[in-house]
């Protein structure tokens, strides 16, 4: 399992609650990621930074794990616009809002958080099928 990208389920669950996914190192690192996320909520501004820097590093793991272990893409490939760390990334940073709305009770914030979730989750999914089959590239890890 921890050779093949996780599933959009697995994602997800790794972003809700991810200890018990812990031998998958992509899973490992939405886990943090969305704590990363949720923390920043309610961090202050400077401490925020040293956040990001934390989860620079995290994408850039991402990015390396999957530089290795995808499938190469055929000649005429589309480019991704982000790297696979950037969109879990981003995957994460929703999870927490959406956390977060469910537990202030905003109506219209957790409707909002929780449809783009469910956008950028099915996004995945269909970016994880075209690399597996080699109809989509991604950017260069750095």
């Amino acid at each position: 399992m921890s050779d093949r990208l996780p599933t959009r389920s697995q994602l997800l669950h790794a972003c809700r609650d991810g200890k018990s996914l812990a031998d998958h190192p992509v899973l490992r690192r939405a886990c943090e990621l969305t704590d990363l996320h949720a923390r920043s909520l309610r961090a202050a501004p400077a401490v925020v930074a040293d956040l990001d820097e934390q989860r620079v590093r995290l994408v850039r793991d991402i990015d390396r794990w999957a530089e290795v272990r995808l499938p190469p893409a055929h000649g005429g490939a589309y480019l991704h616009t982000e790297s696979l760390g950037a969109v879990i990334d981003r995957l994460a940073q929703l999870s927490a809002r959406a956390y977060a709305a469910l537990a202030d009770g905003a109506e219209w914030d957790l409707w909002f958080a929780w449809e783009r979730l469910a956008e950028l989750a099915v996004a995945y999914e269909d970016l994880v099928t075209e690399l597996a089959t080699g109809r989509r590239r991604l950017p260069n890890a750095l």
